[in-house]
């Protein structure tokens, strides 16, 4: 198998690919995978795709023949708003492999190595979306440590459909550099479900001691503030936890 930039010359193969694996992972009726596939995939469409920086299309052949392709994007999100420092955030939006290719590792391969390219561009999550109909996908991420943090509703040619909305999952205490020259601790590990992603804590000492704060797995930023009733919301993108109890130590 291998894994490669897509090419002008793959359009066709894409589309086909597409049209398949939409027929049959999800219910969806002709008219509407047809009108999927010429929003998505059309000839305009993958060429603005084909020539964007922040989007990767790949595709993996076997015996020189294209059997699935993954489209990706890269987005700058800023972390602190003071030094304007910002980090990569990749979001994996279709996975797809010929249904006759299924079952042969082509599915993981791509995906493998797809993740790494990610990595290796800059990006220090990923995410993923799937419709939440297709089980197959769900489980997919789910086999790959990926967890699941919201939902989203979606329009495909006029019907409203629900996503379901994933994120790596990284592990361990992790460091964090304040502005103010500052190394703090977000352990991965130890966290809160949030109302759109989880809530880590972050400590100011590597060993797990002293409490610092929270992290917010939404947006990549620090969110410290706490009333007196345990709810914590992050101040730049609304993620928030439900009051718990109170507990001093968190303040």
């Amino acid at each position: 198998m291998t894994v490669r930039r897509a090419t002008p010359a793959d359009r066709p193969a894409i589309r086909d690919i597409a049209r398949r694996s939409l027929e049959t992972s999800y219910s969806l009726s002709p008219q509407a995978i047809t009108s999927a596939v010429e929003e998505w995939y059309g000839e305009d469409r993958l060429a603005e795709t084909l020539e964007d920086d922040d989007r990767l299309l790949l595709v993996i052949e076997i015996d020189e023949q294209v059997v699935g392709f993954s489209e990706s994007t890269l987005e700058e999100t800023v972390v602190f708003e003071e030094s304007q420092n910002s980090q990569q955030k990749a979001m994996l939006l279709w996975l797809h492999v010929d249904p006759a290719y299924r079952g042969e590792g082509v599915g993981t391969e791509l995906f493998e190595r797809t993740r790494d390219r990610l990595h290796d561009q800059g990006a220090s999550s990923v995410q993923g979306r799937v419709l939440a109909e297709n089980t197959e996908g769900n489980s997919f991420f789910g086999k790959y440590g990926f967890t699941k943090v919201g939902r989203r509703e979606i329009d495909i040619d006029g019907r409203t459909h629900v996503e379901n909305i994933y994120i790596e999952t990284p592990s361990g205490m992790q460091e964090l550099a304040l502005d103010d020259g500052t190394t703090v601790y977000v352990n991965r590990d130890e966290s809160d479900r949030g109302s759109l992603a989880a809530f880590h804590t972050v400590y100011a000492d590597e060993a797990g001691t002293d409490r610092y704060g929270y992290y917010c797995g939404s947006c990549d930023q620090l969110a410290n503030a706490m009333d007196a009733m345990g709810r914590i919301e992050c101040d730049s993108c609304g993620n928030s936890r439900k009051p718990t109890r109170w507990d001093a130590a968190y303040m």
